[in-house]
């Protein structure tokens, strides 16, 4: 790299409202980090592998990317935001500058963006939530306590009848949100304006039994397809929309949150995400993925099971991602944190202990395999959010409660 040397301003005091500043893991044996460091704000910004007679003085010193931090194997990386593109570029042209070509660098074994800050400049080109938090508390008449769903198990195979069955004994048993899992959009065994009709009706049912309840209708599709398919939804009494926001894109949650069509919720699913996620030394951590998601106008995002569920991730990384969607310093709605996946009744007390009351707490097999059926195990779920908001261990409010009893036995507690 010619121009590494050039990169490294140490530090240096840069006006964080006009840079996007990142911070990078880096992992090599090749180089020094300092190197390193350079090498990837040469790759990211105006240099490349060689000297170059057209990287003019003015062009360097307006566009290149700076070095202004090194803490051990971490980098802090600020980018002028004129690198950036106005309003057209949007999420796919970010990405290609703070998360590029720079994992395939040879020199370095690995590198993970750990976390991104932007500037005034590149966040009010951005909408964020249209609902939020508040909203989706309005919507299912719970003001106060953590949101308590589930997801449709088995992913799939269920006809939509079968499905809306579920949702109704889910709703009977005191859950307020449901919704279909990643792998399930429209396949024939389960066509989506069949399965969003039976689900709407379920839905009325429970409304006019006094229980208000949402289900989040899977539209992960083509992106020139997404709004089309919403919308279609939207008309056959979907409650809310669920995107899977890795495999379908940052734009499309974008496009479905800001399309004025669209008048519901959306869901995010954050799958394939461990692909990026998993290796502490390769690739793109969570945080970065939740801001983003905020700012594309995500109402409620997958965030990790603070270390008690089935999927990888550490307490830590999942509170920095619950923070993230909440925090009051970005001028966005905020996000509902939701936590799924491989969670059951036992697991509830600590987590909302960790994750707060501002909460969607999610369980599939947790509701699905109770020894009590469908409505035994949204019972389970429900009476076991109810404690842990009233500060009641577990096994003590389920000496009254038969159906968390009956979980906990079956599961045990955390």
């Amino acid at each position: 790299m010619q121009y590494s040397e050039r990169y490294l301003h140490l530090g240096e005091k840069i006006d964080v409202d006009s840079h996007v500043i990142c911070k990078y893991r880096i992992k090599t044996d090749r180089m020094s980090m300092e190197e390193a460091a350079a090498a990837i704000a040469t790759e990211q910004s105006t240099g490349t592998w060689t000297d170059l007679v057209t990287l003019k003085d003015d062009i360097f010193e307006r566009y290149g990317a700076k070095v202004i931090g090194l803490e051990g194997n971490v980098a802090t990386i600020a980018f002028p935001d004129e690198d950036f593109s106005i309003d057209i570029g949007g999420v796919p042209q970010i990405l290609s500058i703070i998360a590029g070509n720079l994992f395939g660098l040879s020199d370095l074994e690995g590198v993970r963006l750990e976390d991104v800050v932007f500037p005034k400049s590149i966040l009010e080109q951005y909408k964020g939530p249209k609902y939020g938090i508040d909203d989706l508390r309005k919507r299912v008449k719970r003001p106060d306590k953590p949101l308590v769903g589930t997801i449709v198990k088995p992913k799939i195979g269920l006809s939509p009848k079968a499905t809306a069955d579920y949702i109704l004994e889910c709703g009977r048993g005191g859950l307020s949100n449901s919704k279909d899992d990643e792998t399930l959009v429209d396949q024939v065994f389960c066509p989506i304006e069949d399965r969003t009709v039976a689900i709407a009706e379920a839905i009325d049912t429970l409304r006019q039994e006094g229980h208000h309840m949402i289900h989040a209708i899977n539209v992960s599709t083509s992106g020139h397809r997404i709004v089309e398919l919403a919308e279609r939804v939207q008309e056959l009494g979907a409650s809310q929309i669920m995107v899977d926001v890795l495999t379908a894109g940052f734009a499309a949650v974008q496009a479905l949150a800001e399309d004025p069509s669209i008048k519901l919720p959306v869901h995010v699913h954050r799958t394939m995400h461990g692909a990026m996620t998993r290796n502490p030394d390769l690739g793109i951590a969570m945080l970065p993925i939740t801001k983003l998601v905020r700012m594309c106008g995500g109402d409620a995002l997958h965030i990790g099971t603070m270390g008690v569920g089935k999927m990888r991730g550490t307490c830590q990384e999942d509170v920095m991602n619950r923070d993230a969607c909440i925090d009051d310093s970005v001028p966005y709605r905020r996000v509902m944190p939701v936590c799924s996946g491989g969670l059951h009744p036992g697991m509830v007390k600590k987590l909302v202990d960790i994750a707060g009351n501002d909460s969607q707490i999610q369980a599939g097999g947790g509701v699905a395999g109770h020894p009590a059926g469908i409505r035994g195990g949204a019972m389970a779920m429900s009476q076991a959010v109810d404690a842990a908001y009233n500060g009641v261990e577990l096994a003590e409010y389920a000496r009254e409660h038969p159906e968390l009893a009956a979980a906990l036995e079956k599961w045990g507690s955390v």
